[in-house]
């Protein structure tokens, strides 16, 4: 690389307190369980010895959350991007894991109808371009340094793909990109030249609701 080499990391959140089994999405009032915030700190403890000069989350309360503990590690405010935010769904508050009466009722069927989109929420290009200007407003933020945005699996998955230039719609049994994980882009000047993932707090099963 030639140019002014910048980071832009994103951290999943951490592990949420969810004992109804929902899937909350953009709900308000979902935290992080004990084991979530366990995560995060480690995750801190993970970057200390990077160059972290800027920390961004999702408006959402498990996603700032997770940042304070890196925000405290390097003494940097956590800003937040509207952009970075949990991908819309129609489903929301319902359980929908296999077996669940959401997905086995009739009523719910008609936003079945294209998985491609998806049509049961938010368009899988519509996430992918959000992520991508928050992306490009951190490194800008942070050039020649590192940032850390806190996001949500599905976002950051759906990035990752895209980048990749990889079909959008997936199998989410199939995510890479488990709690409080990291997915790194690194930057050479404004190009993106390689993508890293590696999980500081360990693996975890992508189907498993409060995740």
């Amino acid at each position: 690389m030639s140019g002014e080499r910048t980071v832009v990391h994103f951290l999943r959140h951490g592990e949420v307190h969810n004992p109804e089994g929902v899937l909350y999405g953009r709900l308000p009032g979902y935290r992080l369980s004990d084991r979530g915030e366990r995560q995060a700190k480690v995750v801190a403890e993970f970057l200390a010895d990077r160059d972290i000069t800027h920390v961004v989350a999702s408006p959402l309360q498990r996603a700032q959350q997770t940042a304070e503990p890196v925000g405290a590690a390097f003494q940097l405010d956590v800003a937040t991007d509207d952009r970075l935010i949990e991908a819309g769904n129609l489903f929301e508050g319902l359980k929908v894991s296999v077996g669940d009466g959401a997905l086995r009722s009739p009523s719910h069927w008609p936003k079945l109808w294209n998985p491609f989109r998806p049509s049961w929420g938010e368009p899988y290009l519509e996430i992918a371009h959000r992520m991508l200007g928050a992306a490009h407003r951190a490194r800008a933020r942070a050039a020649g340094h590192e940032a850390v945005c806190v996001s949500h699996q599905l976002p950051i998955w759906t990035l990752r793909r895209f980048l990749e230039g990889r079909p959008m719609w997936h199998d989410p049994r199939r995510r890479q990109c488990a709690l409080a994980s990291l997915t790194s882009l690194v930057f050479d000047d404004e190009e993106l030249v390689r993508i890293a993932y590696v999980e500081p707090a360990g693996g975890t099963d992508p189907k498993v609701t409060g995740a």
